[in-house]
């Protein structure tokens, strides 16, 4: 909209043509989430969702590096026992192990990591009963 409304003309009907004429154009359609629901539509109201929002974006997270990793750990164990298949888990396991083993060797800011690598075969053989019961 790069046009000024012309004096005279009421705002409601030059903002309604201003519309019509860009979905004339199919200036809507094919936009991005077109057909989605809105995702913070039962939310309740936060005054600061959209830091929140950036900051999620942007890959920030507001826990300290250690807790943040704990708080990984217990997401790929349970994505773990919820995978599709023994692969499926067996890799995340390993990629989990991986950042644990870095950061016991170098230990982040904040408070005590207190972690220990997944022994993959013990969360497997979990894996393996889940799925026979």
């Amino acid at each position: 909209m790069t046009e000024r409304k012309p004096p005279g003309v009421d705002i409601e009907s030059w903002v309604d043509r201003q519309i019509r004429q860009a979905a004339e154009r199919g200036d809507f359609e094919n936009l991005p989430g077109w057909g989605k629901p809105l995702a913070s539509l039962d939310t309740p109201y936060d005054e600061l969702w959209w830091i929140k929002g950036k900051l999620h974006r942007e890959g920030f997270s507001a826990l300290p590096p250690s807790l943040a990793l704990r708080k990984e750990a217990e997401d790929a164990r349970e994505a773990a026992l919820a995978a599709r298949s023994e692969r499926q888990a067996r890799d995340i396991l390993t990629g989990i192990n991986e950042k644990i083993r870095a950061a016991l060797r170098m230990p982040p800011q904040g408070p005590p990591l207190n972690l220990t690598e997944f022994d993959v075969e013990d969360v497997l053989r979990t894996w393996r009963e889940a799925r026979a019961a």
